[in-house]
This record gives C-alpha cells, structure tokens and sequence, in this order.
C-alpha cells in the first residue's frame, strides 16, 4: 500500500494482452499524464525459462555436428515413407 498524504492509494499489477495497436497508443497516453506506468516483464518467459535451462545443461549439450546428424536421420527417415 503506498500512503499519499492522508490518502491511501492500492497499486496493482496487471498482466494486459494488447489486442489492437491503439489500445497501446492510450496506454501510452494514460503513462504520460503519470497515471500508470509500463514495465516489461520477462522474468516469466518460458522461453526465458527453456534458454536458463539449456545455459546450465551446456556441458552436456551436443554439438553442432550431433544436431546436423540427427536433423539429417530425421529427413531422412521422414523421406523414406
């Protein structure tokens, strides 16, 4: 809770989908006149998430050539049928 004053304001977060490109256009409006303010979050990105696990798992990672290898069996077997 942030206290303004004798007043007592409730900041809260909300995650929005941003549909339409103008709908951004009046969030960007409302953070000028300091009624809101936008913060990117990416601590909750999977992708974020699976690029942490692949980082930790490095030494054990295949190399370029195991992954070639593998994509090549896979066309080719794919191809076969």
């Amino acid at each position: 809770m942030i206290l303004q004053g004798d007043k007592a304001s409730k900041m809260e977060t909300i995650t929005i989908d941003i549909l339409n490109p103008k709908a951004k256009a009046l969030l960007k409006d409302l953070e000028n006149l300091e009624l809101i303010r936008i913060r990117k979050d990416n601590k909750n990105s999977d992708l974020a998430a699976l690029l942490k696990n692949f980082r930790k798992n490095a030494d054990s990672a295949p190399s370029m050539e195991e992954i070639n290898a593998e994509v090549e069996a896979v066309r080719k077997a794919r191809f076969e049928k």
